[in-house]
């Protein structure tokens, strides 16, 4: 009965999806590294402190470097992001095409084909909650850069004064209540 449904089986088919599967695989993988080098990969800026620095002081004398620290940078990093998206994507159209295949031209597929697909599937699932644990890392990082970021002089005043106005309308606001308290 095996042999049956294996002449029945389009073959090439198979193994054509399973290469195509496997070439997608190994070129995430490969962006995968590039792409989690890029979100860990900081700098240090040797930088000695002057009198008119006004940034937060840090516990060395060397200051970070903000992750992806110019427009550029940004750029490469959302164009790879998308890259491997869009392979991913991909993997799983060739993961349901092989699905499919074996569907339609197996009515008993063997442990092997079974096998092979479900490595498949857990290697898309794989990749995919790496790109998602890497790319929500460096979103995070991103806005605490952003928050907590080195200041510039000239910008220091635009930045703090929301802040400011925000701070001493809740303590009037706590007046307030105090006051209807007490």
């Amino acid at each position: 009965m095996q042999q049956r449904n294996m002449s029945t089986f389009p073959a090439s088919h198979w193994e054509d999806l399973r290469k195509q599967a496997r070439t997608l695989e190994n070129e995430i993988d490969a962006k995968l590294v590039s792409f989690s080098k890029a979100s860990t990969q900081r700098g240090t800026l040797s930088a000695t402190r002057s009198s008119d620095d006004f940034s937060f002081p840090r516990a060395s004398s060397q200051e970070s470097v903000p992750l992806l620290n110019n427009a550029e940078d940004g750029r490469v990093f959302e164009a790879l992001a998308s890259e491997i998206e869009n392979h991913l994507a991909k993997l799983s159209n060739i993961n349901d095409q092989m699905s499919d295949c074996m569907d339609r031209f197996a009515s008993s597929p063997g442990a092997a084909l079974l096998h092979t697909l479900q490595r498949h599937r857990d290697i898309l699932q794989d990749y995919l909650q790496e790109f998602n644990k890497t790319k929500a890392n460096v979103e995070q990082i991103r806005a605490r850069e952003e928050l907590f970021g080195p200041m510039k002089p000239f910008a220091s005043s635009r930045r703090i004064d929301p802040f400011l106005k925000e701070n001493e309308h809740l303590r009037s606001s706590e007046r307030l209540i105090e006051d209807q308290i007490g």
